[in-house]
């Protein structure tokens, strides 16, 4: 079993979701730390924790994050951080896995499946350290985890969706043995 540290300047947590009904807005999360401890010859059991400060929310538009951050959604002055810990990992094809786990938003826990693909074979970079890198997805119900602020449209409809598409980019690194 090998242990990974994610790569904190390399990995993302980007999420979609629909604005007024007709487009999507879109953003991500920056500073994720965590680790996962894989054997590809037995991912089952394999184990993955991740930590995102809420505050790193960025949509490129201040305002927006100024109020993702507030009360109505992300509430960061009490909930600092979202998580996520592994409960089961099952291989699906030729690096491919399911990662069903907790994922904690504003304290609230609900079970979520990753869909992971595309890991890639382990490189030596310069200084010597062992990478794998990995995209997953998944979608929630932001209501699932109290994010319940909206807002009707005049013609019908809410200002915000309810459904988040979150993709999680993930470089990590390990020491040579």
């Amino acid at each position: 079993m090998a242990t990974y540290q994610l790569d904190s300047q390399h990995t993302g947590a980007h999420f979609k979701v629909r604005h007024m009904m007709i487009s999507n807005v879109k953003g991500e999360f920056s500073r994720i730390t965590g680790s996962v401890e894989f054997d590809p010859s037995n991912p089952s059991a394999a184990r993955v924790e991740a930590t995102i400060e809420s505050a790193s929310v960025n949509t490129r538009e201040p305002q927006r994050d100024s109020h993702l951050k507030s009360r109505d959604f992300l509430d960061v002055g009490r909930y600092p951080k979202i998580s996520f810990l592994s409960k089961r990992i099952v291989s699906t094809g030729e690096d491919r896995y399911e990662i069903v786990g907790d994922l904690t938003i504003r304290g609230v826990t609900r079970e979520v499946t990753l869909q992971v693909e595309s890991l890639t074979p382990e490189i030596k970079d310069p200084d010597g350290l062992l990478r794998r890198g990995a995209s997953a997805t998944t979608r929630i119900e932001r209501k699932d985890f109290g994010l319940t602020w909206n807002a009707v449209l005049e013609s019908g409809g809410f200002v915000v969706g309810d459904e988040v598409d979150i993709t999680i980019d993930v470089e990590m690194f390990r020491k040579a043995v």
